[in-house]
């Protein structure tokens, strides 16, 4: 721990469902696996969602994000 003006650590559940934090600008987390499974020739995927899912099938079902 450093010592000084540190914002408290943030609680685990705020924000939205880890695959759908933003990486770069347009894509998601889940964004770099779907993508490595669609290189590797695998074209039908399932993702279940569970914990804060809203976000995540939002941009999992929208066309171009």
């Amino acid at each position: 721990m450093l010592a000084g003006g540190a914002a408290p650590a943030e609680p685990a559940d705020r924000g939205p469902a880890k695959p759908a934090v933003p990486f770069g600008g347009l894509y998601r987390l889940i964004d770099f696996a779907l993508s490595n499974l669609a290189n590797g020739g695998i074209r039908k995927m399932c993702v279940l969602t569970q914990y804060k899912s809203h976000s995540l099938d939002r941009h999992i079902t929208t066309p171009g994000g």
